[in-house]
């Protein structure tokens, strides 16, 4: 399947998934340009035509431009796909600011809160550019499977469905289909927040425990960030789809945030494990916003708040897990079991 419309796309972050966007653009027949904020590491893309980094084995089509030049890759462009990590994307986004406007059209497909400010991508990128036609990218996207043309859904949000569709029709392929949604703030919070909950699989899985864990966080997990979804003004429905459940399981079963939870459960400190990776690992930062958040809305975070505990207070794993199972009885729609006197 190829685009309806050939566009100049421009890929701001030449991250893994930064780097799938622009070979699969390119693969549609968009003219495609991919910006690197490192200089020394964006030659080692354009010599090796590969991202050893990132996105190792995929070959980076010639023709697509690789530069670290912001001005040089924003000219001219059409459709402009944000693949910056959430924590630098509003610098990136006010460098942008000061360039000469060449198109209003914005993807973020950043999953993350802003550290300090609480606030989403959507809010970060209209404070420092103004009136864009934004729309959210985000689902159960593994950027390897993608970029070998493995199939895969997304999800493409924005509160003017018209720009949601245009986006559909510029990125949806034969591998690689696209739904849309006018919940953007729903889809940004199930991108963000599956992140501390993948975190709490992979500690798990390096404890050394079953499916059984496993199957209970993930169910568990999405229960909680749909009511601080709610909570916040999101759509419950949201979190049962793509961009919620979907992202949740893929990310439960693999990926950094996992892997940084597998390392933790094995006893490693997260100041080892965040220097053994050059990799940006969301949840990190999220667990914490979550944490704020919740207690803002009045909502409970179990796992979240356990997940927290362990990054930022040293709380060992397994004691984690014991205050998860010692917490009172519920009923599974969140009503505390009685009390019986023996």
């Amino acid at each position: 399947m190829r685009a309806s419309t050939h566009r100049h796309i421009v890929v701001l972050g030449d991250g893994g998934w930064g780097t799938t966007l622009a070979i699969h653009s390119y693969r549609l027949g968009h003219r495609v340009t991919l910006w690197g904020a490192f200089a020394d590491y964006v030659r080692v893309l354009d010599h090796r035509r590969q991202n050893p980094r990132f996105l190792p084995g995929i070959r980076i089509p010639a023709r697509i431009r690789i530069t670290a030049d912001l001005a040089e890759a924003w000219a001219g462009a059409d459709l402009a796909i944000l693949a910056v990590p959430s924590q630098y994307l509003r610098a990136v986004v006010r460098r942008v600011a000061r360039l000469p406007r060449s198109t209003s059209r914005i993807v973020s497909v950043a999953k993350g809160i802003e550290r300090g400010s609480l606030k989403l991508m959507s809010t970060v990128i209209t404070e420092e550019l103004g009136a864009v036609k934004l729309a959210i990218l985000s689902g159960p996207n593994i950027s390897s499977e993608i970029a070998k043309g493995q199939p895969a859904s997304s999800v493409v949000a924005a509160r003017d469905l018209h720009v949601a569709h245009e986006v559909q029709r510029a990125l949806m392929s034969e591998t690689f289909r696209l739904y849309t949604s006018r919940d953007l703030l729903g889809v940004q919070l199930g991108g963000a927040l599956k992140n501390p909950i993948a975190i709490a699989a992979g500690i798990a899985d390096g404890l050394g425990f079953g499916s059984n864990a496993k199957a209970a966080l993930v169910t568990r997990g999405i229960v909680e960030m749909a009511r601080l979804g709610v909570a916040m003004g999101a759509k419950e429905d949201t979190f049962w789809g793509l961009s919620g459940l979907g992202d949740l399981v893929t990310t439960c079963l693999s990926g950094r945030n996992h892997w940084l939870g597998e390392q933790l459960g094995r006893g490693r400190s997260l100041a080892y494990v965040l220097r053994s990776t050059p990799m940006v690992i969301e949840g990190v930062e999220t667990a914490k916003a979550a944490v704020v958040l919740g207690r803002r809305h009045r909502v409970e975070l179990p796992i979240i708040e356990q997940v927290h505990a362990i990054l930022f207070h040293r709380r060992v794993p397994r004691h984690a897990l014991r205050a998860l199972m010692r917490r009172a009885g519920k009923s599974e729609t969140g009503s505390s079991v009685p009390s019986v006197s023996m």
